[in-house]
Parts: C-alpha cells; structure tokens; sequence
C-alpha cells in the first residue's frame, strides 16, 4: 500500500489537495485537505498534508542539511490529478510555503484605530495618547506593561517616561473636555439626548494611608482600603458621556448635583430627563434638579409605599394585581398632605397645584411578589437562628434586641411582607408628558450604565491601583472613559469597515500558522518571508472552525 499527495482541479477552478493511496491496484482518496486558489495557499497546503504522511515513529539520520520546502504550481486548465510534476509553463509563478518570521494584531489595531477617529478623538492629537486607550481596551494592564501590549498590537510603544508625561498633558490640555464634546455629538448625531442614565460605582487602592482624595467610605465591594467615587453618566443605550471623580468618603447622592451640572453647562443644555437609582433619591438633590430646569426618574424606596400609597390600602386593601400601576403623589417631606384618604380616585399630579409633592407611580409584579417572599423567608430564617443562638450572633434583619435580649420583629417582617412585589418611581415630569409605562420602562434602562460600569471594572480594570497622585487618576479615568465609548461603538459597527486596511508589502496573515491556533475563530497576523520570487501571500485569510477560509 502507498500513499502520495494528489492535486487535482475542481470544478471551480481551485486546486485540490488530496491524500491517496493505491490498493490492489486501485487509487483510493483517503483524505481531502482542502482547495487552494493562490500558490500560497496551495503551498500551505502541501505541507499540511506531507505533515500527515510523516510517519513520526521513523528514524531521521542527522546530516547537518536544512530540509528545503519544495515550490509547487497551481493545477492548469485542462490538467488531470498531478503528483509534483509541473503545470502549463509560464501560467503561474511557484513559490514555496509560507514561513513565519514574527506575528502581530496590527489589523486589531487598525480596526479599533477606525473607531477611535470615526468618534472624532483624534480631536485630541496625541498618538500616545491613542496608543494607550486601544492598548487598554485589548488587554488593560499597567503603565509599564503597556509597552508590551502595544509591540504585540505591531506599534513601537513610547517611553515609559514618554507615556508618564501623556498622563500629564492629558489633564493640562484638557483631553477630557474634548472627549466629552465628541461623545455628546455622537450621540447626538445618532438620536437624541433627552434621557440620560446615571449612576456610581468606588475604585479601592491598595493603600494604607488616606490623602485628600482617596479616603475611606461606603465601598460597593464591601473593603475598608481607601478608595474613591465615580460618577457615570451615560445615554440610553450605554454610551458614556460624562464621569466625574470623588471623594471616597463621599455620599453617593451627593455625586449627583455635581456631575449634571458639569454635562449641562459643558454642552448649554436647557434640559434633559435624569434617571437614577434610590441611592440618589434626596430632597436636595431633586429640588437642585428641578430648580436646574432638569427633568428626573429616580427610584423610591419601598418604605415609602405606606405614605404614598395610603389612600390605596384605605379603600383596596393589600389586593394587587399582576402588573398594576398606580400613579400617585409623594411627599417632598413629611406626610402627604396632597393625597387626602377620604377620596377614593388618585390625584394627578400638577406641579402648581401640588407643590410640596412629587409625582410618584408605583407598579405591582408578582413576579418581584414571588421572589421578595422567597428572600424574606430566608431572612426570617436567619433571623430566627441568630435568637435561637445556632448562629453566631451578626446584624441580622428582623432581629431586635431588648434588654430581655434578642426577639423576632414580627412588626417589621409583617409590613415587609405587605410591601412585596411593589416597585416605586419619583419624577418630575407630568403625566400628560410622560405616562406611567413610559416613566418605568426608561428607569428600567438604567442597566445600560451598569453594564457600562461592569466593562469599565471588569473588561478594562479601570482600578487604578498603579497611581497615586489626583492627575494621575484623573488621566487614567480620562483614558477609562475615552476606551468604554469606543468599545462600545464598536459592538454597533463591523469591524471590517473600519481601518482594516494592510500594508501589502510587509504585513499579511499568516496562512500557515493558522492550524495551530488555540481558538477555531482566532486570526493570527503575521509578518511573512515569502518565496524566492516575493510574490506575496493572501492579504486576508482566516481559520473558521478550523478551515482555512480565503477573505
């Protein structure tokens, strides 16, 4: 039995490559290891398939000569199944197989390059500037490292000392100014910015003294280190527009006022509806707004649901209905003297007439109903452990203690259980502007900017724990943000399209390493010494699920 590689021409036009082996005097195709188009390919393929004829349990008597990859031609028109003999002369040039010299993402950099000028960043006209936040975006490392990160993207990184200095202009020429304008007008051009979504999120240092910025405060991920508050303001679908930079001891609600101010007088905007969560849910911070002329949706605290919703429980009870919706009033303080509980029919909230209230809609989900129950009885669960001592002794919910010590606070556990499934809402806006459904689905956006907040801390480690002074984390916020508006634009554009274009004469994709890529959708870029005669390789191969694909 012997087996040899065959080439063929397909119908097509291609040249196939084949393994074939003679029994009994019958040629029988044992494998088809794929179609060639270009002599780089055919080559690539050529030496796959010797690969697979090598019979790795015999010998090699070591001599000292460099195998030599032999050149093969594309199978000519009119030519049968040839073994290595020669095609028609003169139809094609030969070259041998591909090796790789050196490998890079250029095209990655290329393509997330294109988002960043189409976003019109290149405002800022600073190269480094540029390198670090696609740097950031690819693989988020230290300052150090980035050099690194950028030799693998195929750039020649600055100076450490080059990109400490960037830090410095960044904050001295006002890079985040300019990026913020160049947000606003995209997503201006691409709709509308009447809604925004805010919200904060704490980034700790590994420190142990606190500074006049890094302080010690309520942390999100529950740590005692310093730490410092980011405020986010985004658009509807995530695309951010504004961050601002705090104290870590700083209350989240008091984060608000600041930063709407910043992005109203940056852009001259007469208003814009807000929407945040109950952590911003103050009489300060909605009267600033309102007195700004700024529309809100902020959510309400169930706890407020007895005052706001007496007049209700007055004359319906604790029934609720899947989906229902109450459009009510809420105080500004205090009791709701708006709301009278002798009338039957909710008021519609005016804001001359009512004017120490707000607007208030609150929505019923059994949904919510069925998994606030299902936590409260695990609350009361622990509750009752904690008092029975089987677990040691914590603040727990539902407990109360008392000089005759630790009892079950049915009270609290009962008004809970009446509150459940009741969702609340604050705004501004009257009913006739915006109705009750429209006022829940637009607080319902917010998880857009925590899906921004999620890619800012996870994606790109937007923790700055490599720097000390406030320039510096400013910067690095500054290049956070400029890396979260183009990876999310990006998610909205084919990548393709955007600054995808090689150099022929030196960069290609390297065909023949495509087989040992760790992922089947991978593409390796690689720098390629080709033939004698430099014909050059395809400029656009990839491995699709382990295929090799001409682009």
């Amino acid at each position: 039995m012997v087996a040899w590689i065959r080439r063929v021409r397909t119908g097509s036009g291609a040249t196939a490559v084949q393994i074939a082996e003679s029994v009994g005097g019958r040629r029988r195709i044992v494998a088809h290891v794929g179609s060639a188009h270009t002599e780089a390919e055919l080559g690539v393929l050529l030496e796959r398939a010797r690969d697979l004829l090598e019979d790795t349990g015999q010998g090699m008597l070591e001599l000292g000569v460099e195998p030599v990859t032999r050149a093969a031609g594309l199978v000519g028109r009119g030519e049968g199944g040839v073994l290595f003999g020669t095609g028609v002369a003169g139809e094609s040039v030969r070259v041998a197989a591909g090796r790789v010299t050196g490998t890079h993402a250029g095209v990655l950099f290329g393509a997330l390059g294109g988002v960043f000028d189409s976003l019109g960043f290149g405002v800022v006209s600073d190269p480094v500037f540029r390198d670090l936040v696609i740097a950031r975006i690819v693989e988020p490392v230290s300052l150090l490292d980035t050099g690194r990160v950028l030799e693998e993207l195929g750039r020649r990184p600055a100076s450490y000392a080059t990109m400490k200095r960037t830090l410095g202009r960044c904050m001295a020429g006002g890079y985040r100014d300019r990026i913020a304008e160049q947000c606003f007008r995209n997503v201006l051009a691409a709709g509308d910015v009447s809604l925004c979504l805010y919200d904060v999120t704490t980034l700790y240092f590994e420190a142990e003294k606190e500074d006049r910025l890094r302080k010690v405060g309520y942390s999100k991920e529950r740590r005692v280190d310093p730490q410092i508050v980011v405020g986010l303001l985004v658009d509807r679908h995530g695309f951010p527009m504004e961050i601002g930079c705090f104290e870590g001891s700083k209350a989240e609600k008091h984060t608000l006022v600041p930063i709407i101010e910043q992005f109203q007088a940056r852009h001259r905007l007469e208003s814009v509806v807000v929407v945040a969560d109950a952590g911003m849910l103050s009489e300060q911070n909605l009267t600033a707004l309102d007195t700004a002329g700024m529309r809100f949706i902020v959510g309400s605290r169930v706890t407020k649901a007895p005052i706001d919703l007496e007049s209700h429980f007055r004359w319906h009870g604790d029934t609720f209905t899947d989906g229902q919706v109450i459009d009510t009033l809420t105080p500004k303080r205090g009791r709701n003297n708006d709301n009278p509980t002798r009338l039957r029919t909710e008021p519609v909230w005016d804001p001359d007439t009512h004017a120490g209230s707000w607007r208030a809609v609150w929505a019923y989900s059994t949904k919510r109903y069925v998994r606030e129950q299902k936590t409260l009885n695990t609350q009361e669960a622990k509750a009752r452990a904690v008092i029975d001592g089987t677990t040691p002794v914590k603040t727990t919910r539902f407990v109360k203690s008392s000089k005759g010590g630790k009892t079950l606070d049915t009270t609290a556990l009962a008004r809970a259980r009446r509150l459940a499934g009741l969702k609340g809402y604050v705004t501004n806006l009257p009913a006739d502007l915006m109705p009750a459904s429209e006022v829940i689905a637009s607080y319902h956006d917010l998880w857009h900017v925590e899906q921004s907040f999620r890619m800012s801390k996870t994606d790109l480690a937007a923790r700055p724990m490599f720097h000390r002074t406030r320039d510096a984390i400013e910067a690095h916020l500054t290049i956070v943000f400029t890396a979260l508006a183009v990876a999310r634009d990006s998610g909205t554009k084919q990548m393709s399209q955007l600054g995808c274009q090689l150099n022929r004469t030196d960069v290609a994709y390297c065909t023949a390493a495509l087989p040992y890529c760790d992922s089947p959708r991978f593409e390796l870029f690689g720098i390629v010494e080709a033939g004698p005669a430099s014909t050059l390789l395809p400029s656009r191969v990839s491995c699709v699920d382990n295929e090799v694909v001409s682009l």
